[in-house]
């Protein structure tokens, strides 16, 4: 069965950082793009970045833009979520998708494989 993992969840403090991982099982991710989700308490699910599949182009959404970033280890068959001075806002869920065929990069309904979520909470 195509898996997707996610890990790399916790508690951190405001400013911190930390760096989920996304890993694939039974597929290689090497032609899809990797788009990362976030679900806060109580709120939609939220796109926050998208890597394309050669890893040369990245998409995020404003209110993490120039704090986080995205890379693709393709020997490892893992993308990576780096998250920099986290803020209380950005607490939630965190999930991977993958998708071949995206043209609507920020919405959830063009990816076909999606992680069960990591846990990441940003408080003092």
């Amino acid at each position: 069965q195509v898996q997707l993992v996610e890990s790399g969840g916790g508690l951190v403090q405001p400013g911190g950082s930390l760096r989920l991982s996304c890993e694939a099982s039974r597929f290689a991710l090497d032609y899809y793009a990797i788009a990362w989700f976030r679900q806060a308490p109580g709120k939609e699910r939220e796109w926050i970045g998208v890597v394309s599949w050669s890893g040369s182009t990245t998409y995020f959404a404003d209110s993490v833009k120039g704090r986080f970033s995205i890379s693709r280890a393709y020997a490892d068959n893992t993308v990576f979520l780096q998250m920099n001075n986290l803020k209380v806002d950005d607490t939630g869920v965190y999930y991977c998708a993958a998708g071949t065929q995206v043209l609507t990069y920020f919405s959830s309904s063009e990816y076909d494989y999606w992680g069960p979520g990591t846990q990441v909470t940003v408080s003092s």
